[in-house]
């Protein structure tokens, strides 16, 4: 069984906790965790769910993604999430998410990590991840076109490429 923390509006924590599945009370939200890694290449880490996924069986999706458990923070939520998908150990301590997303029932931080890894040397998590590999962002756009991978904005895999290195919403520095 699976605790989440529950935030109020303003992402603070309310002190109480509830399980995963369960119905939301009003004005309760909870955290989820992206983490997009990126290569020197250009490409972004992708994984293919298992067919018996619930929730876009056997498609495509980005590097990692999943809710933080009771006592997570941000970051240990990310670390976490990494580990258990793929086998990687990152570090995010000092490191903010990029991009938080907020919907319907939560609040969504997005992590654009730099890091060269060989997806031979990942032990993916069998009940989670069938595949990884290693696309580029016309190739991620084209697998949402066709249907391959989840539906995400375009405009969203666009911002990943354009802003992973940097912070903030300035194209160009002054």
């Amino acid at each position: 069984m699976e605790y989440w923390d529950v935030y109020d509006i303003n992402r603070i924590k309310t002190g109480k906790t509830m399980i995963r599945g369960s119905e939301f009370e009003d004005n309760a939200y909870h955290l989820v965790v992206h983490v997009c890694i990126f290569n020197d290449k250009n490409e972004m880490l992708i994984q293919q769910r298992q067919p018996f996924k619930e929730g876009w069986p056997n498609m495509w999706d980005i590097t990692v993604g999943g809710s933080a458990v009771a006592g997570d923070i941000s970051q240990t939520a990310a670390e976490r999430e990494v580990f258990e998908e793929i086998g990687l150990k990152l570090d995010l301590n000092g490191i903010r998410p990029h991009l938080t997303v907020n919907f319907d029932r939560g609040f969504d931080d997005i992590y654009l990590i730099e890091k060269n890894v060989d997806i031979n040397e990942l032990i993916l998590q069998p009940e989670e991840v069938q595949a990884v590999k290693w696309a580029g962002r016309e190739e991620i756009l084209t697998m949402i076109e066709n249907g391959d991978f989840i539906p995400y904005y375009p405009e969203l895999i666009n911002l990943f490429f354009q802003i992973r290195k940097k912070y903030g919403c300035i194209s160009k520095e002054t």
